[in-house]
């Protein structure tokens, strides 16, 4: 059984409590690691009744620092690497105001975490459940932060969820091979792909059209919400036009649904990753499934992208400016 080390988080929310009145929530990251912070903004937002709960791009809260981030600020950044230039100075941007600061990224002795006040470190390379820890660290952290501010009547089906969905994550992965493959096939030449999603997995859409695509495969992409789609995109909606869905388990459902009855009325060229179909609620509880969505789809969709890379003969690694200029 994969699992990751739940008393971490807990003893870290403990020890901030101990010396700050948190009062507000900060989620601090650039790109995809930013993207994974998603999840435990979006449960905590949605779950607090007392707490200030936003998400940053790191150098926007460098710039533009907001006039509310001091001593009762719990600030969470997170760099895989940990050595994002900016999200490394967003540390430094919270520390100077009182912050309390945890970093969490896979490298323990990067720059990321230099000066804060706790580290958590968490897998990567391992597997496809190893690729969701990150996602999983920060939404243990919410988790934590809103049962020891004010507590939760989800907090034991939270912590359930969070000991098996990387077993799930896993299996979903394992068995997404012939539908990646098909995707492949179907999408390889397309030279623009468009993202949908909502809920805890808008950010997975946005992730995957950002860097996946358009970082990685050099494809021109987009990322709309599945609940904002009928307020505008939906008029470019035609035969095969190409979209990819993620469609939730859970709260926001009805929306995805939505969404792909017209795209299929006008027969785009649509795929679907859709949680349901790998049994995500009956595997974290049909109370919390809303907010475990996003590790099945970034689990799968990374077998995806694995399978259009290879059909493309564009490995995920190439890139064109990212690491080789100064910029």
């Amino acid at each position: 059984m994969y699992e990751i080390d739940l008393s971490k988080p807990k003893q870290i929310v403990a020890d901030v409590l101990k010396d700050h009145q948190i009062d507000s929530v900060a989620f601090v990251g650039c790109g995809a690691s930013m993207s994974e912070l998603y999840p435990a903004k979006y449960f905590l937002a949605n779950n607090t009744r007392t707490l200030n709960v936003q998400i940053f791009t790191a150098n926007e809260f460098n710039y533009d620092t907001p006039a509310w981030v001091g001593p009762n600020t719990f600030v969470v950044t997170c760099s895989l690497g940990g050595t994002t230039p900016e999200t490394v100075k967003a540390n430094g941007t919270a520390k100077a105001l009182g912050a309390p600061v945890t970093a969490i990224t896979h490298n323990g002795t990067s720059p990321l975490t230099e000066g804060v006040d706790h580290v958590i470190v968490h897998g990567f390379e391992k597997n496809y459940a190893a690729k969701v820890e990150k996602m999983g660290y920060a939404l243990a952290l919410a988790v934590e932060l809103l049962q020891q501010v004010e507590g939760t009547d989800l907090y034991d089906d939270m912590i359930a969820g969070l000991t098996k969905v990387y077993d799930l994550a896993e299996d979903a992965a394992e068995h997404a091979g012939k539908l990646a493959a098909q995707f492949a096939a179907d999408f390889k030449d397309d030279q623009l792909i468009y993202l949908m999603g909502s809920g805890a997995s808008a950010k997975v859409a946005y992730s995957t059209s950002m860097f996946l695509f358009s970082e990685m495969q050099w494809i021109d992409s987009a990322a709309y919400h599945t609940g904002e789609y009928f307020h505008g995109p939906f008029e470019l909606t035609e035969k095969d036009k190409p979209y990819l869905l993620f469609m939730n388990d859970g709260a926001t459902r009805a929306m995805d649904a939505r969404a792909l009855t017209f795209l299929q009325r006008f027969d785009a060229k649509v795929a679907v990753i859709d949680a349901k179909d790998y049994g995500l609620s009956g595997v974290v509880g049909s109370k919390v499934a809303t907010y475990f969505n996003p590790f099945v789809h970034t689990a799968v969709m990374r077998v995806y992208a694995e399978k259009i890379s290879e059909a493309r003969q564009h490995p995920l690694t190439m890139r064109r400016y990212m690491w080789k200029l100064q910029y």
